[in-house]
């Protein structure tokens, strides 16, 4: 070994540890078991076998121990945004797609079929753009895979400006914000605007963020490490001091955290959460029924009356078939058209059909996270498919590749009805659109929401 170094060869290695022992020992503290000192004796630390402690030295070290539980913040209400857990409605064993026989799968196609009956299939194309992008969308040094990238974000600024949500005095809330490129663009484009706040929620840990290189005083940065099924946007500081509206946005926000996101904007942050275990009111959506305008004084607290919550909603959709019948938020439109838990589950897997058999290089499948800023700016969504739908299971002689696509796309349909219906009964004016060509990523659906004007209530006198 080294002079002052580990005496412990590393086998995996072929070279001993390079950790530095305490002094007068010959082994660091990981590998101090080979080691026999007044027989004390190593143990595996309870909360991470991983790494091993002085059995005598155990109650002092599980107070610092980095695996041991975080204090929560205040922002933390245990299931706030799960939705209702009818443990009922769900069944034990759930048999997989593969599993179904021809006349099964026909059977379900049909109901699949019958349900999407009247429903807008085809949606409009809003491939838009923004001057806020423009340098970094003609800059030669950006790869095929950045510009991919930034197109969907530009289309996405556009649309906020459509719908005028690219405003003073708000709130931006990015779910799975990831590095936080999506807040990064619309600060820059709101770079002559003040009182512009960001709230990047991410459950976990991120590196190269590029929310803390701004420089700019007048807009705030702050990340919520949180699971958004657990979010309460009323107990976030920021949002309890100074009442701003809040839009909520979003970038291939995967499957069942986009359920999460909706319910956390529309339920539980219009309504008080007092108390952890106060289940949010559905049908509560007064205080989201409220004007879009932002308030007459950007950057100051506004009163009770003048707070506007929810001013909307821009999520690009991706990767349904990770959704769950449990946080679904369209689970009663199912039910108005005869469906339940058991064909969400067939139908949520048979929803990555439409991008299988689409690319040659399925193969190298990855896992998707809540954010493609999470993986090395690859369009990780468009190669995650579950084994349902891959090319080696018998379902391959049944349908071809364009009837599966097709089907696919029907399911994807059908689950964003269910989420547009919600939207619609809380008291919003939502759609979907392309908002990127096929070309660019294959899931190229956004679904946007603003306050229904038609059911704004009146103001008191």
């Amino acid at each position: 070994p080294e002079p002052g170094r580990c005496a412990h060869f590393v086998l995996r290695k072929r070279r001993f540890c390079r950790m530095i022992p305490a002094p007068g020992r010959r082994f660091c503290g990981e590998h101090g078991h080979e080691e026999e000192q007044n027989d004390r004796k190593r143990i595996p630390c309870p909360l991470d076998p991983k790494h091993t402690v002085y059995e005598d030295q155990l109650q002092k070290h599980l107070k610092k121990c980095n695996s041991r539980e975080k204090p929560k913040p205040v922002y933390f209400v245990q299931d706030i945004n799960a939705g209702l857990k009818d443990v009922a409605e769900i069944p034990e064993k759930q048999v997989p797609l593969s599993s179904l026989s021809i006349r099964e799968l026909q059977n379900l196609i049909t109901r699949l079929k019958k349900a999407s009956n009247g429903l807008e299939l085809h949606l409009k194309e809003q491939i838009l753009s923004h001057q806020a992008l423009q340098e970094a969308l003609s800059d030669p040094k950006n790869g095929e895979s950045a510009f991919k990238h930034l197109k969907q974000q530009a289309s996405i600024l556009g649309n906020m400006e459509r719908l005028h949500l690219l405003g003073p005095g708000r709130c931006f809330v990015e779910f799975g914000a990831g590095r936080g490129k999506l807040s990064h663009w619309v600060d820059i484009a709101l770079e002559n605007i003040e009182g512009v706040q960001f709230l990047l929620v991410e459950r976990a840990t991120t590196r190269f963020k590029v929310d803390g290189k701004h420089k700019r005083r007048d807009s705030i940065f702050e990340r919520l490490q949180v699971d958004i099924q657990h979010l309460c946007l009323n107990k976030v500081p920021i949002l309890e001091k100074k009442k701003l509206p809040v839009v909520g946005i979003g970038k291939h926000l995967c499957g069942a955290a986009t359920d999460l996101a909706l319910r956390c904007l529309v339920e539980s942050y219009t309504t008080c959460c007092d108390g952890k275990d106060e289940e949010p009111a559905p049908k509560r959506c007064r205080a989201a029924q409220t004007e879009v305008a932002p308030p007459k004084s950007a950057g100051n607290e506004s009163t009770t009356e003048d707070h506007k919550p929810v001013a909307g909603i821009v999520i690009a959709l991706c990767c349904h078939h990770k959704c769950d019948w449990t946080h679904y938020v369209g689970r009663e439109f199912f039910k108005s058209v005869g469906l339940g838990p058991v064909e969400f589950h067939y139908f949520q897997r048979m929803s990555s059909w439409a991008t299988c058999g689409m690319q040659e290089t399925t193969s190298k499948a990855s896992t998707s996270e809540d954010s493609e800023d999470q993986t090395d700016d690859t369009e990780e969504h468009e190669h995650t498919l579950s084994r349902a739908a891959s090319g080696s299971d018998t379902l391959q002689g049944i349908l071809s590749v364009e009837e599966r696509k097709e089907l696919g796309c029907l399911c994807k349909r059908l689950i964003d009805h269910g989420r547009i219906e919600y939207l619609q009964q809380q008291g919003y004016k939502a759609a979907l659109q392309y908002y990127t060509e096929s070309a660019v990523s294959l899931e190229n659906v956004l679904l946007t929401a603003v306050p229904n004007p038609s059911v704004i209530p009146e103001p008191t006198i």
